[in-house]
């Protein structure tokens, strides 16, 4: 597996007062989070090649060719959707989370988070694990998906090396329990399940973790506690 390496943090410097923005860059921002709401929504429902240019600019009420002058093509277009989804999942699932910590806290945090995101940002959580987005990633694109999985893997060989999950490979077990949770909502969305209630939503932590533990219920299971 890469591991990407992190240079160490400059000191920061002295604190800067931030000049406040003149009405046209207020404008100009407004306008850029109108198109990128526009095309969040329609990226997630009909996928990067069935979303044309032209559909986004009608949803954001902006002229085409405004478009341009904010994302060069369609490719910069969805990266720039990508990363300011990847980056809200990535602060919700990631904060305090401890992947050498205690290993059945640490499984309820991220199983509760990811649902718990999956709830609040439908269409951030549709857009991202229902399409594939490797051919148009861009470097940054790629390093935010690196920053967001690789403490989710160093946490399932964490926890089979400690003995708890079973003896499989890192990123299989990582995919399993992922997976399960982006079934479920894809199956909501889809109309197979009415909604993804807390009961649903208790029993299948106790699922996954049965399936990701390698003896069964070696650990009590938490209460529900949605995040």
């Amino acid at each position: 597996m890469f591991i990407p390496h992190f240079e160490a943090m400059p000191k920061p410097d002295s604190p800067k007062i931030e000049k406040p923005l003149s009405v046209s860059e207020a404008k100009a921002l407004q306008k850029q989070d109108a198109i990128l709401s526009a095309a969040l929504t329609l990226f997630a429902e009909r996928g990067f090649h069935g979303t044309a240019v032209p559909d986004v600019a009608g949803l954001a009420k902006v002229g085409a060719g405004t478009i341009y002058r904010y994302f060069d093509s369609k490719e910069a277009l969805v990266n720039g959707v990508f990363q300011q989804a990847k980056a809200l999942l990535r602060d919700e699932l990631l904060q305090d989370f401890d992947p050498q910590g205690d290993v059945r806290e640490a499984f309820r945090l991220f199983w509760q988070r990811l649902t718990g995101f999956a709830r609040r940002h439908p269409l951030e959580f549709r857009f991202l694990e229902l399409q594939d987005h490797v051919p148009y990633l861009n470097d940054e694109s790629r390093q935010l998906e690196l920053q967001l999985l690789l403490p989710i893997h160093l946490f399932c060989q964490y926890a089979r090396d400690q003995g708890i999950a079973r003896d499989m490979n890192a990123g299989t077990l990582m995919a399993m329990i992922w997976g399960a949770v982006v079934g479920l909502f894809k199956a909501e969305h889809l109309g197979y399940l009415p909604a993804v209630t807390d009961d649903i939503l208790f029993h299948a932590e106790q699922t996954c973790w049965d399936m990701f533990c390698r003896v069964p219920n070696p650990l009590p299971l938490h209460p529900a506690q949605p995040i």
